[in-house]
């Protein structure tokens, strides 16, 4: 009660902050999951983390509509017929992304948006077309006020695509966070520039190996939250993960953390995500009376249970004990980085997760990007900020190698100086180096940008420095991404030039 006393009476929340909050409170008052006493061993040393995702799971984490599918049928529940202009277009999505949940309360992921434009764009001009998509873009940038959201545009190029990276250039807006997926050969080198150089003034698009991503599932996918790499008309249920350094703090061994603690706690975490899993479609009722369901939009089957992982950089320096060997750096360290993954992924292609038929039956592993309360703890396989390799080249071969077992999401960020606008070309080469390695996803803004990535989601230094301040800000994330941002260092980030 005292918890909820501060949520309503706090000066720090905006009205819809606060009744998103109070949900949060009233869903932790409840206690259905059985954990046992090896498993809160686990929880207790913050070995696991289910990521604030709630003690009831009531609806999927991450929800990935089939746009497509919604503006060739329209909605029978939101009483909408297929759109057939532009106008009709942009009010049946603002509509619809009312109604798509998440774990954040807003929508997670809005299609692939140049996509859905493009064939409603024909016979409007652009200087028409930009004041409508301004517009649109603008609403839902004040209205899904929680920046874990994405749009994807590309690999193909297209007009839609190309308006909209001019007008987010000039925006500068927080949300949607925008993915190109790109295709070296599919992507021309002057539509990939054109993303690049508009990161170095907005911090988006990022941008992602297609070419590797489009092997993941037997159907599209589609990006979501922070770089999330899920099925199109699914999503994932849950997404708890392992902190690894919490682990090793408690290894008397590397021998003993490799053989013993570290397949332990995998065992419990994968036990405690499937009775979230069940909860949700057993008991939660939301597959049954969502009409997203009902409507062909999602489908039970496309859904996956992620694993997360987050900090191994210091996991392996803190094994590696006082002899000064670190992550990215030494061939010892990285080698028993490589191992702890591998144990992680062993463990992930045979641990058998419930309703997961899109992945065969699998938890899937994702890079998990990091919490407020993430203290010392680097997100997912990355290199701590302030140690980073002096080379862009090396680093990213470092990333390839620890990006190879991870499925459903992955990246690095890299601030560049700003003289990089001059030559989004050579930045492009770095892409098309790292990505023909291995490496998943790659995202950049220019060092003195107001919008800056804090793991994967945008945040503006004013807005920062306004909660820093006790002023209310209208993006919730500001909330998570300002202690993130000082309690990671993240802006003694390496700046890199070209």
């Amino acid at each position: 009660m005292t918890n909820v006393l501060e949520i309503v009476t706090s000066r720090k929340l905006t009205y819809e902050q606060k009744v998103m909050s109070l949900a949060h409170a009233a869903e932790d008052t409840l206690s259905i999951m059985s954990i046992p006493e090896k498993a809160r061993y686990y929880f207790d040393i913050k070995a696991i983390d289910d990521l604030y995702e709630g003690h009831a799971p009531y609806r999927p984490r991450y929800i990935m509509p089939d746009y497509e599918k919604f503006i060739k049928n329209g909605s029978e529940f939101l009483r909408i017929s297929p759109p057939e202009d532009l106008d009709e277009l942009l009010n049946s999505l603002m509509i619809l992304y009312r109604h798509v949940p998440s774990i954040t309360g807003f929508p997670v992921y809005l299609g692939n948006i140049d996509k859905l434009i493009e064939p409603f764009l024909e016979g409007v001009s652009d200087e028409e077309a930009k004041k409508k998509l301004r517009l649109f873009l603008n609403f839902l940038d004040r209205t899904i006020t929680d920046s874990f959201c994405h749009a994807n545009i590309g690999p193909e190029p297209t007009r839609a695509g190309k308006l909209i990276l001019e007008l987010e250039k000039d925006l500068q807006n927080a949300v949607p966070n925008f993915t190109l997926k790109y295709d070296p050969d599919i992507t021309p080198d002057d539509y990939a520039e054109l993303g690049i150089y508009t990161s170095l003034f907005c911090a988006n698009p990022a941008i992602c190996n297609h070419k590797v991503h489009k092997e993941t599932y037997s159907s599209d996918y589609g990006i979501s939250s922070c770089y999330n790499i899920l099925p199109i008309g699914g999503g994932a249920y849950t997404l708890s993960r392992i902190t690894l350094p919490g682990l090793a703090k408690v290894a008397t061994s590397i021998d003993q953390f490799l053989n013993q603690l570290l397949p332990e706690c995998l065992l419990e975490l994968g036990n405690y995500m499937n009775q979230r899993v069940s909860f949700l479609v057993e008991k939660s009722g939301f597959f049954e009376t969502s009409f997203l369901v009902k409507e062909g939009l999602i489908h039970p089957d496309n859904f996956i249970g992620m694993l997360g992982i987050t900090g191994l950089a210091e996991c392996a320096n803190l094994l590696m004990g006082d002899n000064g060997k670190r992550y990215g750096h030494d061939v010892e360290a990285d080698n028993l980085a490589d191992t702890i993954m591998t144990i992680i992924s062993d463990f992930a292609a045979q641990f058998p997760a419930k309703y997961s038929k899109i992945s065969n039956g699998r938890f899937m592993l994702h890079a998990q990007v990091g919490m407020d309360y993430d203290l010392g703890i680097t997100s997912g396989v990355r290199i701590p900020v302030g140690d980073e390799l002096e080379n862009v080249y090396d680093h990213l071969r470092h990333s390839a190698r620890f990006h190879r077992l991870i499925t459903t999401g992955c990246g690095d960020i890299f601030p560049f100086e700003t003289t990089g606008r001059n030559n989004p070309g050579a930045i492009l080469d770095i892409v098309k180096g790292a990505f023909s390695l291995g490496a998943k996803y790659i995202s950049f803004y220019e060092e003195n940008s107001d919008l800056v990535r804090i793991t994967g989601y945008l945040v503006k230094r004013s807005e920062m420095e306004k909660y820093r301040n006790e002023q209310i800000v209208l993006q919730g994330t500001t909330h998570l991404g300002a202690p993130n941002y000082d309690h990671n260092r993240l802006e003694n980030r390496k700046v890199r030039g070209v």
